[in-house]
């Protein structure tokens, strides 16, 4: 059986030269060079093609005419193949200093051969391209000063104070020497135009660059800002679950401790029934002071694990209070305080329930705790334009400067209610807080001795 063969078809010739060309143009390329040294050493590369290609395109013309141009002039023009195939031979092999040496050696010296021997071929343009590339390649000064006055001094020498040619191009063949300043015409052209456009795209790179590394300083910058505002964040957090944790423990001390030794009693002295009776009041009290502050501590804990997480919803405030009064409402008949509402049959707001109902419970906790036997408190609701006020007005102990200046400051703090309750001011941060992540916030008038009142909006 014959195996079909398929043949790969050669590439065009117009890629060969384009891929030929990228070699020749990446030719003595390091890791180590910096982006400005290659795209000069790209440039040079491409200078030193143009040159080869010009030197076989001068010299096949010379040909044509071998029988007027002189020997020395066929070499002369023949001799960019050689130098340039040598340039390039040593940027291949990394010998760049030598490979500018050789140029910026020989290329004058070759010009300046032929003026002395007594030729005029149009070639003194060239050492102006001489020049130019010694002051822009040359890296050291001095390197640059000697081949620029190696360049000037074979101009000056051979054709400025020679004068004296037995051979002049011009006039034995004008158009070749049209053709020869042409060529060299297009030569500095492509050269200058080369650089310049390696120049540009260096300094495009570096602006692209800066404007690179000025954004990721600015990102830097925001980010060390917000790190050092988080971190801020964390002392202050630590500061603050470190005193309410003390406080905590403090107040919770009492009541566990309380009823430890009441059963201890009982189960020691086999206590009587009507004994133990007498102290279910104060047993019972205890027991909703340390389940109003758990309670209060859960929903801290969990404000701080969620962050702003709120979740709104239709909520009628008439019922919410509803609920809330008649849940305190035997803490309130075991101090003799008349809590009572002034509502209407319905209103209804948009927010977040859980969080508004344990805003109106502490609010009522907060009154009867500093409320007298006898007195009143009162839940009203208010329709204020779009907005819906609740209030909590009671005929307490009221605060003074020094305790409002505490609550607005969010510090933490043991204080004694009218049946030696204890408070910390946990549960009004708590309400600040839940108000604020609803758009809300809490509002205090308070004189000493005579009560408080505590309201909030919330949008209709």
């Amino acid at each position: 059986m014959y195996s079909k063969i398929k043949l790969r078809s050669p590439l065009p010739f117009n890629l060969s030269l384009v891929y030929i060309y990228n070699q020749i143009r990446l030719l003595g390329h390091t890791a180590d060079m910096d982006e400005y040294e290659k795209r000069k050493l790209s440039v040079f590369n491409q200078v030193n093609f143009l040159g080869i290609i010009a030197g076989f395109v001068i010299s096949g013309s010379g040909l044509m005419d071998d029988e007027h141009l002189p020997v020395i002039a066929s070499v002369v023009a023949f001799s960019p193949v050689i130098i340039s195939s040598v340039v390039l031979f040593l940027n291949y092999f990394k010998r760049q200093e030598w490979a500018l040496l050789v140029y910026f050696t020989l290329y004058p010296a070759m010009t300046s051969l032929v003026y002395n021997a007594g030729l005029d071929l149009g070639l003194e343009i060239f050492f102006i391209l001489y020049a130019v590339l010694a002051v822009f390649y040359m890296a050291k000064p001095v390197h640059a000063i000697f081949s620029f006055v190696l360049s000037s001094g074979c101009y000056m020498f051979a054709y400025v104070f020679g004068g004296h040619y037995f051979y002049q191009l011009r006039i034995t063949n004008f158009s070749f020497y049209v053709f020869i300043h042409l060529m060299a015409l297009t030569l500095i052209f492509f050269a200058l135009y080369w650089l310049k456009k390696e120049n540009i795209g260096y300094q495009s790179s570096i602006l692209q660059k800066n404007a690179a590394l000025h954004s990721t300083n600015l990102e830097i910058e925001n980010q060390k800002k917000e790190i050092s505002n988080k971190a801020n964040q964390l002392e202050e957090l630590n500061s603050l679950k470190n005193k309410l944790f003390s406080v905590i423990s403090h107040d919770l001390k009492g009541p566990i401790y309380a009823q430890r030794n009441l059963f201890q009693s009982i189960q020691k002295y086999d206590m009587p029934g009507e004994d133990i009776k007498i102290l279910v009041p104060d047993i019972l009290q205890d027991m909703n002071h340390t389940i109003t502050l758990m309670d209060n501590l859960l929903q801290w804990s969990k404000s701080q694990m969620e962050s702003e997480t709120v979740r709104q919803e239709l909520t009628d405030i008439t019922s919410l209070i509803n609920n809330v009064i008649k849940l305190l409402t035997p803490q309130a008949k075991s101090k003799r305080i008349n809590l009572t509402a002034r509502l209407q049959s319905s209103a209804y707001t948009y927010t977040d329930k859980d969080m508004i109902d344990l805003v109106v419970r502490n609010l009522i906790s907060n009154a009867l705790k500093f409320t007298k036997e006898g007195e009143d408190i009162v839940v009203e609701v208010h329709e204020i334009k779009d907005s819906l006020e609740i209030k909590v007005i009671d005929k307490g102990v009221g605060m003074t400067k020094e305790v409002l200046e505490k609550i607005r400051e969010n510090n933490f703090y043991t204080t004694k209610g009218t049946a030696n309750e204890n408070g910390t001011g946990l549960g009004l941060m708590l309400c600040k807080e839940f108000l604020r992540k609803n758009g809300s916030s809490l509002h205090i008038n308070s004189v000493y001795g005579e009560g408080s009142t505590f309201s909030f909006c919330l949008p209709l």
